[in-house]
């Protein structure tokens, strides 16, 4: 597919050379013209001057030819003059090579000179190869008593070599400014394109650069008058995806909200019926009841967090600079209990306490994604795994980790266990939205997410968040 830049280029540097190549052609011509012109003159003055040395005398023709007017005509061996006089015409009587008559039809007006072209063979001995000629012909009446009309042919001839390497030296002196003057435009014209496609190629840029959930309208100060229609018409695509996920973002907001009360409700409800069953069978349907609500009690609390995280949630756009280290100390102290209670051990990496973390974060959300990462590995890292949670910073990013000893997450996995519902392991009683919330609060952080082996074994989750 052929880009704007180079259907612009093509449109405006062909017509150019286009127009370089005529201009070469009449000039070649023009000049051949010219050459021509000067060199008729020169024959028609050789055919006269020539004239002049044959005089009709009372009984024929004198020849007053001396050797040194035959040298001037010969003079240029390059080119050389070639001249021939015949009465009747066609019967040589003086000259240095015969040369060919005008065409039949050509007009024999007298003392009018007729312009040819022909070839001369070589003379004899030169071995040369027979020349293309340009030739005059003039027809001179004389004529005596005994014979009154009488026709004399002059005929004098020039190379035409010469007229063509004359009017190839014009042609060079004038397409060489010509050339440099349509390259100078083409350099004038390609900045010219680049100029004015610069604003679409920043709007390009600017639309390339932003991240899927990257609402925000585009700017339309630098932009051209050409561009601001289709920049608007972006705007109002935007505007109205923005609202749509706006109202999408509310309904799950809204049905989570009426349902956390009723599953509150079950799941206290279904604790005070297992703590009074005395049945078996009883209590064990009960324990499944209370599980389901539970999990369904979690998977709303999740759904929530993620409708606050995504674009269009004014609170995940409010950002402060504070020090992580102490938000991270009691989200891990709030969480050990559950994490006992799950027979793994919770920690923060001892050789980061005390050590000040600048984040640049919305406190709340940040709170949310460390939360359920931590819970993450609670659920997943099995039975009296290590879990160990650190954070420093390398000047601009504050840099979290959450380690543990457990199974891990194959390879093959990581980049699906992002997304939502989606889950790795069968075990846990999880719901698969999870690392889901925490890529979409970091990502809305401009900041990133990796998964990478922990040694000897386990998983390593490490967050990347801008410090400043």
């Amino acid at each position: 597919m052929v880009s704007l830049q180079r259907k612009l280029l093509l449109w405006l540097l062909l017509p150019q050379l286009i127009l370089w190549a005529a201009g070469g052609v009449a000039t070649y011509r023009l000049a051949a013209r010219y050459a021509n012109g000067a060199i008729d003159a020169s024959l028609v003055q050789s055919s006269r001057a020539l004239l002049r040395q044959v005089k009709p005398i009372e009984h024929g023709l004198l020849i007053d030819f001396p050797r040194a007017a035959q040298e001037v005509l010969e003079a240029d061996p390059k080119d050389r003059v070639m001249y021939t006089v015949s009465t009747p015409p066609g019967r040589f009587i003086l000259g240095n090579s015969k040369l060919p008559l005008p065409p039949e039809a050509a007009s024999h007006q007298l003392d009018t000179p007729y312009f040819y072209e022909g070839k001369v063979a070589p003379q004899p001995g030169t071995g040369g190869l027979s020349k293309q000629m340009r030739i005059v012909a003039l027809y001179v009446p004389f004529g005596d008593v005994a014979e009154p009309n009488q026709t004399m042919l002059v005929q004098v001839a020039r190379s035409s070599a010469n007229r063509e390497e004359l009017a190839r030296a014009i042609l060079d002196d004038t397409l060489l400014p010509l050339s440099a003057l349509v390259l100078a435009m083409s350099l004038v014209v390609l900045a010219g394109v680049r100029a004015g496609l610069a604003p679409l190629a920043r709007l390009r840029r600017e639309v390339e650069s932003r991240a899927p959930n990257d609402l925000t309208p585009l700017k339309l100060d630098l932009a051209p008058i050409e561009l601001r229609s289709l920049a608007s018409a972006l705007n109002q695509l935007l505007d109205s995806v923005r609202g749509q996920m706006g109202a999408q973002q509310r309904f799950i907001g809204d049905a989570a909200h009426q349902l956390r009360t009723p599953l509150a409700g079950l799941k206290s409800q279904t604790r005070l019926a297992l703590e009074s069953a005395t049945d078996d069978a009883q209590r064990q349907r009960l324990a499944l009841v209370h599980q389901s609500a539970a999990r369904s009690a979690h998977l709303v609390a999740q759904l929530l967090t993620l409708a606050r995280a995504e674009p269009g949630s004014g609170a995940a756009l409010e950002r402060s600079q504070f020090d992580l280290r102490p938000v991270l100390q009691e989200i891990v102290a709030q969480l050990v209990p559950r994490a006992l209670r799950a027979g793994a051990d919770l920690g923060i990496a001892p050789d980061q306490e005390g050590k000040a973390v600048p984040v640049f974060a919305n406190a709340a959300l940040l709170r949310e994604a460390l939360t359920n990462l931590i819970d993450n590995a609670i659920q997943y890292a099995g039975t009296a795994a290590e879990i160990t949670v650190g954070a420093t910073t390398d000047g601009q990013h504050a840099l979290i980790t959450v380690e543990d000893n457990g199974p891990g997450i194959a390879a093959a996995d990581r980049e699906r266990v992002f997304e939502r519902f989606v889950r790795a392991t069968d075990g846990g009683d999880g719901c698969g939205l999870g690392l889901a919330i925490v890529k979409e609060i970091v990502e809305r952080h401009q900041g990133s997410i990796t998964l990478s082996d922990a040694l000897p074994h386990g998983l390593k989750v490490t967050l990347h968040l801008p410090s400043t």
